[in-house]
């Protein structure tokens, strides 16, 4: 008898996983993933009917036709089987990819309109629109991300970004005020501007000329001078100098460097920091060699003098300076954007950037030689500002008061391949 019942219970048992399979087996085949329902069977041909052991053959669609549940791949074909959600962070991400902001700027009765993603920097290759309300619509032309106005009239103005497929616009309009004169202060944001060597065409940009060398004659001193009292010596550099091993030249005597920080683009204009300036001014402090700055200049008038300061503002924020931030003001071959200036407006220029870097906290300074002073600059209005002259000779031919001295662009000093500018500087330095 109790054979019977285990026999009994044993078969029992069977028949629920025989039941449990097949309920698998037909929402398997007639069901997809979460309850969504497949798509409906093709009807069987007559082929597939008549196919051999009742194993069914694959019909013109790829689908094995036969029991339910004999393809368990069939889902991988089912377009309603998964049923994916949005990931809240890459949705997320996308959106704040394409959210756009303005940098709005003003110097002097004008404005300039920076268009950043959300890294802050600027978006280029799309022709943007701004509408200036009360004005009309400016459109980026050239599809840099700027977009410049001016010649407005001072006042309080609203801008908006007009919408572009593909982009999130900023939801409001911007206000901003345009100044009625220059205030001599540096530009938000003016790092958008700067640019490498690697954008641009350099042989065509820094064509500086040194109007100096004209003016030398055969006494010009060579070597690196002995200074007696407060005077010291010391060089300025540039990429053309390439790589300086500051240790050496320190050892060899040189007790200052003013470094080229960059330079305005002779034709375009573009700010463009100079390829060496980081390695010199973190080689010359590990040295211990104080520094000093300088940015040639092709500003045609005060607005751009201004941004050519607050460049080099941007370029020297996270270095200690001991000798000036200096204006070159020279010759760029006849041809530079800025070489034609009369005195007056080459004086305002000079004046505007030393302003800016003065009420930034630095000391400014001017470079030019001795010509350049005589008959391009109104030197009388630059007098509260260090004059850095560039007089290759024995002694300086230059009737004005100067504080540092360029005495010769032919030196040459250990740890520096080829030649170098040599300096003599009266500053008091501590």
């Amino acid at each position: 008898m109790d054979s019977k019942i285990r026999r009994m219970a044993i078969l029992a048992s069977l028949g629920m996983i025989l039941l449990v399979s097949l309920l698998v087996l037909y929402t398997n085949g007639g069901m997809g993933g979460g309850g969504t329902p497949a798509k409906t069977p093709q009807p069987q041909t007559k082929d597939t009917e008549e196919g051999q052991g009742g194993q069914g053959n694959a019909g013109s669609n790829g689908v094995v036709n036969g029991q339910i549940g004999d393809d368990l791949s069939a889902f991988l074909r089912d377009d309603t089987f998964f049923d994916p959600e949005k990931n809240p962070v890459l949705e997320a991400a996308k959106d704040n990819a394409a959210r756009l902001s303005m940098v709005v700027t003003s110097v002097e009765k004008d404005l300039r309109i920076q268009i950043v993603d959300m890294q802050g920097e600027l978006v280029t290759g799309e022709s943007f629109l701004v509408k200036l309300e009360g004005l009309g619509e400016y459109k980026d032309l050239d599809k840099d991300g700027i977009i410049y106005v001016g010649d407005l009239p001072a006042g309080e103005y609203r801008v908006e970004l007009l919408p572009l497929e593909g982009y999130r616009m900023p939801a409001n309009e911007t206000k901003v005020r345009v100044k009625d004169k220059v205030e001599y202060v540096a530009i938000d944001d003016i790092s958008l501007l700067i640019l490498t060597e690697a954008d641009i065409d350099v042989a065509a940009e820094d064509t500086a000329v040194a109007d100096a060398v004209a003016d030398a004659d055969k006494t010009e001193i060579q070597q690196l001078q002995k200074t007696t009292g407060g005077s010291r010596v010391g060089i300025d550099v540039s990429k053309w100098n390439g790589n300086i091993d500051w240790d050496r030249v320190k050892n060899a005597g040189v007790e200052f460097a003013i470094i080229r920080a960059g330079y305005r683009g002779s034709v375009t204009g573009s700010l463009v920091e100079d390829s060496c300036f980081t390695a010199n001014m973190r080689g010359a402090a590990a040295s211990g060699v104080p520094v000093g700055v300088y940015f040639f200049t092709q500003a045609v008038n005060e607005v751009e003098a201004v941004e050519e300061a607050s460049a080099v503002l941007e370029l020297i924020r996270e270095y200690d300076l001991d000798y000036p931030v200096f204006i070159d003001t020279e010759g760029a071959g006849g041809n530079g954007r800025a070489d034609n200036l009369d005195v007056d407006t080459r004086t305002l220029v000079c004046e505007a950037f030393c302003r800016t870097i003065a009420n930034a906290g630095y000391t400014a300074g001017v470079y030019a030689s001795r010509n350049w002073y005589n008959n391009n600059l109104h030197v009388e209005n630059l007098e509260n500002y260090c004059i850095w002259l560039a007089e290759y000779r024995h002694a300086p031919l230059y009737q004005g008061f100067y504080h540092m001295w360029q005495y010769t662009s032919k030196g040459a000093i250990d740890g520096i391949e080829g030649n170098v500018d040599m300096n003599i500087s009266y500053l008091q330095i501590q």
